[in-house]
């Protein structure tokens, strides 16, 4: 094990180049939480590239050389022998033993309760993130940004490779039940639905444990595969999906619904800013610290937009929303209202205004 340690802090960290996120590192001690693929790793190595080489030592935990009990036995001397400020410990499982150093930084899927770590959860690009990558700034862009969605890798897959790219990560990252689970999810994108329906579809199709899906589906919202959010004032009635990332609706279903994928892309938004947010029949999105409620209408109009007002009126008043945002894909305007504010804002002047 002494032997693997002096490789890894002899290699050289190449990354290839980095797109600034919205959150960095500094000298403090994190926990960067995240799914597979989301930037984790990419935004722990920018920052070591900062430093002198020989204050840190970076391991891969996932590295299948890595003896557990050898990396725990050697690895608090190793630091101190060659004077390591900076310890990454990426993939973290909580079988290998940190150790005492200036700065620790722990990636993984999961969150592990330790006191003394900042938490960073990473999400996959949100729109604004996305337009780094992008050449210019205009429709192009968003039709883009409905085609990758938001892993940072997909600028580099051919996009022939791009679904079969993200089905064998999802296999390789998550277990098989797992894994069968997050499909049906793609397929109720933006529904409401259980984890007894789920296991009533899948049992017909396979021999299943009800304990196993009902654990297996609380993982997946723990790694944060999927998202639900609650209907207001409804705590216990059915909540609605969403998936991480609108690319997995093309990857693991056939299904085609622009709506869903569209209300999804939204819920993205509103999860990577951080806004507590609810829904209600025929409202998509209710934020209570603003006031407002966000529908999901790309091809509305003003017509359209009124008749939908008038449906929520008695929620409007209710709830004495003060805002009505609906977010299309190109159309801008507004109606009149005597208690809220009602506008449209195209996706893209929404996303990046926000």
């Amino acid at each position: 094990m002494e032997i693997l340690l002096e490789e890894f802090y002899k290699t050289d960290i190449i990354l290839d180049k980095f797109h600034q996120r919205k959150m960095h590192l500094d000298e403090k001690s994190y926990q960067i939480n995240g799914i597979s693929q989301s930037g984790k790793t990419k935004l722990v190595k920018n920052y070591l590239l900062s430093l002198k080489k020989n204050s840190y030592l970076y391991i891969d935990c996932s590295d299948i050389r890595i003896d557990t009990d050898g990396l725990n036995t050697y690895l608090s001397l190793f630091c101190i022998n060659n004077k390591i400020d900076i310890l990454v410990l990426d993939n973290y499982f909580p079988d290998i033993k940190y150790v005492n150093v200036s700065q620790l930084i722990l990636c993984s899927q999961i969150h592990y309760d330790i006191d003394f770590l900042e938490t960073i959860q990473l999400f996959p690009l949100d729109y604004e993130e996305f337009l780094a990558y992008e050449h210019k700034y205009d429709s192009s862009a968003l039709n883009h940004f409905f085609k990758l969605g938001g892993f940072p890798s997909m600028h580099k897959i051919n996009s022939d490779e791009k679904n079969i790219y993200i089905q064998k990560t999802l296999r390789y990252t998550l277990s098989e039940m797992e894994f069968d689970i997050l499909c049906f999810c793609a397929k109720m994108m933006s529904q409401k639905i259980t984890p007894y329906t789920i296991y009533e579809r899948l049992k017909s199709k396979r021999k299943i444990s009800k304990d196993k899906l009902y654990l297996s589906y609380e993982n997946l919202l723990a790694k944060k595969y999927i998202h639900q959010i609650q209907k207001i004032s409804h705590p216990k009635a059915t909540r609605k999906l969403y998936l991480c990332d609108i690319s997995l609706k093309g990857a693991l279903t056939v299904d085609k619904n622009f709506g869903r994928l569209f209300e999804n892309m939204i819920f993205l938004e509103l999860l990577k800013s951080n806004t507590e947010c609810y829904y209600d029949e025929g409202v998509d999105f209710y934020l209570p610290s603003n006031a407002e409620v966000i529908l999901c209408m790309p091809f509305a109009d003003e017509r359209s937009l009124f008749k939908k007002i008038k449906q929520i009126e008695a929620f409007i008043f209710t709830y004495q929303v003060k805002k009505v945002t609906a977010v299309t894909m190109n159309h801008e305007g507004s109606i009149s209202h005597p208690f809220s504010k009602v506008s449209m804002l195209p996706f893209d002047i929404w996303a990046i205004g926000d």
